[in-house]
């Protein structure tokens, strides 16, 4: 095919190829829709950590613009707000629960047809073979810890990637809208964007030995950065601890207990079997893979080295709250483009057999699992229940120890939709969220160090505390029951049994600590 050609073709307008896309396989489309959405809908609840935190802030969101609460105020701001946005606007119209699923179910369909997009853009085809590893990864690590706003944003940039690697005028102004919406949900999707389109766009006009520079250039500029936050003792930063292996993509499956650990590792072993069966049928078969898989492999190998260099948590003085958890999002990214790397190849018919196995194995996993978390919650709206309207709650629950999905207390913060107020919420005094507290209000800390002491069980309550109510557990054998009970000064917020600790008066000696 002459270039001219070729070229007019590569800037066509994605969303007609799109159309044509779902024409021809309308049936494939509809199932893999209504396949992606079931888990939001097998339990009564969707248990996704902070999401939790997301509802209850949402109908706080509610309260203030009915002017039914004080103490509290909607701030304005450019990110980071999509998701609680459409969580409220839905909620308004049909109420919180049902908000919850409709909007949730939104992201996931967003989440993943962004990403298979994506992968079909830029391999060339649409990647049905990979399409389970793809559920997977939808309801991953980042799904259900609850990061919904950034979730939404990788969602809409890998849209937005799909229309620029087409290029064209047409495809480049969708481009540009979809990254605007990116934005409007988190930072890191609008970043992921011009970045990757920045690379890309360079490596496209370079020739073949000129590109080397590009990785070089990334790599040295990655390498700096975490040289700049090691010596930066401002930012507080400390690194991701597990090592270079788990940051291969792989750790997304990585959720509820060392199951999932071995079905992670299973299912890269896997993944690597099929890339050696493709690059054999490459070698002895003539099965070419797609142009574009030097680039998709140079784009895997940044994307590791970029979360090895990166901090997991550091503070900017922008927020009183850390950004944390940063390189255990970013390996979701890392994640799609190890499956751009696969499907640019041409996998072998029977890969498809064990993919799905993968995530059928995973997807019963977490069935299981998340049944106990909303059983949790259904033992929290009984212990609430009795509780007079508008009473102070503290909740206090920790998973089990081989859990790596924490912040399982956010369910409870939930529960108390329309009866109670979770006194430690984060959001407000993080100020990274629309929800702001306003000093000395009755509904929530302003301080961010008291409200994670308050959730992880550690603070000792004082008088002016008062009133307040523990939500904790009360069963060592069964993590999932829950109970109700008012605290008193001196008691640790995750201990209302126990007796209070004693009080030395101010400027006192402490005899106790003497002894």
């Amino acid at each position: 095919m002459p270039l001219e050609s070729s070229d007019r073709r590569a800037s066509s307008i994605a969303l007609w190829a799109a159309a044509s896309l779902f024409r021809k396989n309308v049936f494939a489309v509809v199932v893999i829709s209504a396949l992606l959405v079931i888990p939001c809908f097998w339990h009564s609840r969707i248990q996704a950590c902070d999401l939790g935190s997301h509802v209850y802030n949402a109908w706080l969101a509610q309260l203030i613009e009915r002017h039914q609460v004080s103490g509290l105020t909607i701030t304005r701001q450019w990110s980071n707000i999509l998701f609680d946005l459409l969580l409220l606007q839905v909620g308004n119209l049909v109420g919180f629960m049902a908000a919850e699923k409709i909007v949730v179910s939104f992201a996931v369909l967003v989440f993943f047809w962004g990403c298979f997009s994506f992968l079909a853009a830029a391999s060339g085809s649409p990647p049905w073979k990979l399409a389970p590893f793809l559920l997977v990864l939808t309801y991953g690590y980042v799904f259900h810890m609850g990061f919904m706003n950034y979730y939404l944003s990788i969602g809409f940039a890998f849209f937005a990637l799909a229309l620029a690697w087409r290029r064209g005028a047409g495809n480049w102004l969708g481009a540009a809208v979809l990254s605007a919406i990116s934005l409007l949900a988190h930072p890191i999707g609008f970043v992921l964007f011009v970045t990757a389109v920045a690379y890309v766009s360079r490596w496209r006009v370079l020739s073949h030995w000129t590109r080397l520079a590009l990785p070089a250039i990334a790599i040295i500029s990655v390498v700096a950065m975490k040289f700049y936050f090691a010596t930066h003792e401002a930012f507080e930063a400390s690194w991701h601890a597990t090592g270079f292996f788990q940051l291969l993509g792989q750790d997304q499956l990585n959720l509820f207990g060392h199951r999932y650990v071995v079905l992670s590792w299973i299912s890269l072993a896997w993944a690597i079997t099929i890339a050696l069966a493709a690059i054999y049928d490459w070698i002895f078969r003539a099965r070419s893979p797609s142009t574009d898989l030097r680039l998709a492999i140079e784009l895997y190998l940044l994307a590791v080295i970029a979360t090895f260099c990166l901090p997991e948590n550091f503070h900017v003085g922008l927020y009183a709250g850390w950004i944390g958890l940063l390189v255990s999002r970013l390996t979701i990214v890392t994640a799609v483009f190890g499956l751009l790397a696969l499907a640019c190849l041409r996998l072998p018919r029977w890969s498809i057999h064990g993919n799905i196995l993968c995530a059928l194995l995973f997807f019963l996993f977490l069935y299981q699992d998340t049944g106990k978390l909303d059983r949790m919650e259904r033992t929290a709206r009984e212990a609430i229940e009795p509780l007079a309207p508008g009473t102070r709650i503290v909740a206090v629950a920790n998973p089990p120890e081989d859990w790596r999905i924490q912040f399982i207390y956010h369910s409870i913060e939930r529960a108390c939709i329309g009866r109670c107020f979770s006194f430690a919420n984060y959001e407000p005094a993080s100020l990274q969220f629309r929800v702001r507290a306003l000093p000395d209000n009755y509904v929530v800390t302003t301080s961010v160090d008291q409200s994670d002491d308050m959730s992880s069980g550690d603070y000792i309550v004082k008088e002016e505390d008062l009133p307040l109510t523990s939500i904790y557990q009360c069963d060592e054998a069964d993590f999932a029951q829950l109970c109700a009970l008012p605290l008193r000064a001196g008691q640790k917020t995750e201990d209302p049994e126990s007796e209070p600790a004693r009080q030395s008066a101010p400027g006192a000696p402490d005899h106790q600590a003497e002894n």
